[in-house]
């Protein structure tokens, strides 16, 4: 890790302590992690917004839980990616992913495709 990544792979450290700390250290395991994997960020930021919702929420709380917006993103484009390489790979129609993404065109679901792919640093 080179100097320039560590400040941002601390920050995200300390956020994951702080969420941790309320709860989500102690947040139920979902079928698909590996024992004693730690909580996603997904629902890291999830348990943060739900704890915003309590007037006595600390600011670290709330701020964790933005400071985490990004990797919880990252991993919903890992998941999306991963789901759209999975229907093709099924049969599955560029029309029919438009149908099931919400999107006007096959066309879109292909735009959509390449912009997560984008994202994640992947060629499609």
């Amino acid at each position: 890790m080179t100097p320039d990544d560590r400040s941002p792979a601390d920050a995200l450290a300390a956020h994951r302590a702080v969420l941790g700390a309320v709860g989500g250290d102690g947040l139920s395991e979902r079928p698909w992690q590996h024992l004693g994997q730690p909580a996603s960020d997904c629902d890291l930021v999830r348990l943060a917004a739900w704890k915003a919702a309590d007037e006595d929420v600390e600011a670290d709380v709330v701020t964790a839980g933005l400071g985490l917006i990004g990797a919880a993103r990252a991993e919903l484009d890992q998941v999306e990616a991963g789901l759209l390489f999975a229907a093709r790979a099924a049969g599955v129609t560029f029309q029919q992913l438009a149908v099931a993404l919400g999107l006007g065109s096959g066309q879109a679901a292909q735009q959509r495709m390449s912009r997560v792919l984008a994202r994640l640093g992947t060629q499609s």
